[in-house]
């Protein structure tokens, strides 16, 4: 049935080509109508464009300006909120009638970026009439110089610290790309198709608007890299660019970035700004403006596998002697972990005996409830680990697992009533028992130390207490309140401390470098220079680590990236692999995916993955591989993260 429809209507793939051919057609059309122009009719372009949004977009523009004025006079708070909700909701009418306009103009745009790539590559040199923005951009830049009321732009310039002479020129396939990007989608180009010269026509087109166009990419290196490379493209239009992870942030250099109409920058930046500004105290202070348009390099980097961890910005906090805490609470924490992992060493042997004999049910004394009992004793125990890979381990694990959570985990007690703390690994969370509170009593501490007040209960009972007077009253209060804040940060210390010892791994998480424990990137295994775990996690690091404790921090601002990337107006992307993540994208953000064909047939062996059972099988392999390869004479490049 399916191929009936595949016949009928074509593919996904086949109906988008068809949709934006039309509109190639156009381009190519003005492309060869803009040949005959001289170059200062061609950069002329840009101011005409302008005028044409500008005049489109009069009435509406003139509309909230008049709002504006009125709501600056009325001195009714109630009546001023209600202009103001007037005026944002004309914003996005303008929003859309931009839209509108661009998409008139997009044919001739694109025509125009294209003719200048051209004009930059056959011509080493090219003379135009010098204006205020030529004369201030060849004061800092060596690819322009000034002759008298000339300026002669060349089509060298360094670019990441090499010089790069302009030789590209945009295929038709990557129009297409470029439509697809300005229509607020995302789309998939294979490796070496040009995404960075794509993105150049709509950043020009929606450029135009003055509202402002940010290009995220992954790394600051590529930002500064792009920006340098395809900026003077920009520029001969008339187009300011910038990127702003060259500039410090809140200062002026990063604010006028932010400024241009073109800019460049790390998503970690955009949010970082983003987050400072929420916390200036005058609209004077603010660096980024509104959010417009935004293109993601790597989208489904960005936008999917990094999209719910958190960008905060934090701050130190009075630590009094809660860093000692760590360092106290250390020696009985080993010992409690300890004594833990010999259960679960007891626990794994009878779970392999008992899964053995074929008794995998949930009841005590069963397989199923024994290895469920070691996993949350040490979920990230080695020999747990190296079991559960066996076939048809992990599954009697998942089936007593999900027999223990149903009625919302009312029967866990029972698997964990023998743990000295159990571990939730999918929340990251650790819990200390009864038993384990005993064991740390054992241990020289007192056991009432880790037993939190009812302090409702106790206050109710001072209350009552007719022998006392007011003044005695309110101290017994506030020495319960010490006693509890006391107890509360104890717990704290112990809870993050065994954290620290039963899910976080050296060499995984972290590394300890310079006397300093430094958090490693999940994603991409680089050290996240600056980076320190909130709420204490990081100085229980320290401590386990026999490293000096750092300070204390608490949360200022925070947004993930899914959150930020929704204000925009519009959101697009480029990646070389989204179309397995359509689905998640068009869910998540509304975000269609649209796969660009290749301006060649592709000649590589796309080859499948292959997946090993250990790191020692996998090993082996890669060297077998270079082996192979050295003996055939081929040279082999190992990248590692």
């Amino acid at each position: 049935m399916l191929n009936i429809f595949t016949k009928l209507f074509g593919t996904k793939f086949d109906r988008d080509v068809k949709k934006y051919a039309p509109v190639v057609d156009d381009v190519l059309r003005h492309y060869e109508e803009y040949q005959v122009l001289s170059h200062d009719q061609l950069r002329q372009k840009t101011f005409e464009f302008r005028d044409r949004i500008k005049e489109y977009l009069s009435d509406i523009s003139a509309d909230i300006q008049a709002l504006k004025d009125e709501a600056k006079a009325e001195k009714d708070f109630g009546i001023k909120e209600q202009l103001f909700n007037e005026i944002d909701t004309l914003i996005k009418e303008k929003d859309e009638q931009l839209e509108v306009v661009l998409n008139e103009i997009l044919p001739e745009a694109f025509a125009v970026v294209k003719e200048t790539a051209r004009r930059f590559k056959d011509h080493a040199e090219m003379t135009v009439t010098a204006t205020e923005f030529d004369r201030d951009l060849a004061a800092k830049s060596n690819y322009i110089k000034i002759e008298g009321e000339q300026a002669i732009w060349y089509n060298k310039w360094t670019a990441a610290g090499a010089e790069i002479t302009w030789d590209m020129l945009h295929y038709d396939v990557q129009l297409i790309g470029g439509m697809v990007l300005h229509d607020g989608k995302i789309g998939e180009m294979a490796t070496g198709e040009g995404k960075t010269l794509v993105a150049t026509l709509p950043a020009y087109l929606n450029g135009l608007s003055g509202e402002g166009v940010h290009i995220i990419t992954v790394n600051d290196y590529l930002a500064r890299r792009d920006c340098e490379w395809v900026g003077p493209i920009f520029e001969f239009l008339f187009l300011t660019v910038d990127c702003i992870d060259k500039y410090r942030p809140h200062s002026p250099e990063r604010i006028n970035a932010y400024r241009c109409d073109v800019t460049y920058g790390t998503n970690s930046e955009y949010g970082f700004d983003y987050l400072r500004d929420n916390m200036v105290r005058s609209n004077a202070e603010l660096v980024q403006r509104k959010h417009h348009f935004a293109m993601i390099d790597e989208v489904d980097s960005v936008l999917i596998d990094d999209a719910r961890t958190p960008l905060i910005i934090s701050g130190p906090i009075s630590q009094d002697a809660e860093d000692q805490e760590y360092v106290r609470l250390k020696p009985s924490v080993e010992r409690l972990v300890n004594a833990q992992r010999r259960l679960a060493t007891e626990y794994l042997a009878t779970a392999k005996s008992q899964i053995g004999q074929g008794t995998t049910g949930y009841d005590e004394g069963e397989g199923g409830m024994t290895l469920l009992r070691a996993y949350r004793a040490l979920p990230k125990y080695r020999p747990l680990t190296k079991f559960l890979s066996e076939e048809g381990v992990r599954i009697t694990l998942q089936k007593a697992e999900n027999f223990y959570m149903q009625e919302q985990s009312k029967n866990m007690h029972v698997v964990d009533e023998p743990l000295l703390f159990t571990i939730d690994e999918k929340n990251r969370n650790v819990d200390l028992t009864e038993r384990g509170a005993e064991f740390l009593a054992q241990g020289g501490e007192d056991p009432n130390l880790f037993i939190l007040p009812d302090i409702g209960t106790e206050i109710l009972e001072i209350d009552e207490k007719e022998a006392l007077s007011e003044e005695e009253k309110a101290e017994a209060k506030q020495n319960l309140i010490q006693d509890y804040s006391a107890k509360s940060r104890r717990l704290h210390a112990v809870s993050q401390l065994l954290k620290a010892y039963t899910l976080f791994e050296r060499d995984e998480e972290y590394v300890v470098l310079d006397g300093q424990v430094k958090i490693v990137d999940e994603q991409t295994g680089r050290m996240m220079e600056g980076r320190r775990y909130s709420d204490g996690l990081h100085q229980a690091l320290e401590a386990k680590e026999n490293v000096k404790i750092g300070e204390l921090t608490q949360t200022y601002a925070t947004v993930t990236l899914q959150n930020y990337f929704r204000m925009y107006h519009k959101l697009a992307g480029m990646t070389g692999t989204a179309e397995t993540e359509a689905n998640e994208f068009w869910e998540i953000y509304k975000l269609d995916v649209v796969v660009i064909p290749t301006n060649k047939p592709i000649v590589r062996d796309d080859r499948e993955d292959l997946v090993y059972k250990t790191a020692r099988e996998k090993f082996n392999a890669v060297i077998d591989e270079i082996v192979a390869l050295s003996n055939s004479g081929r040279p082999v490049l190992v990248g590692t993260t």
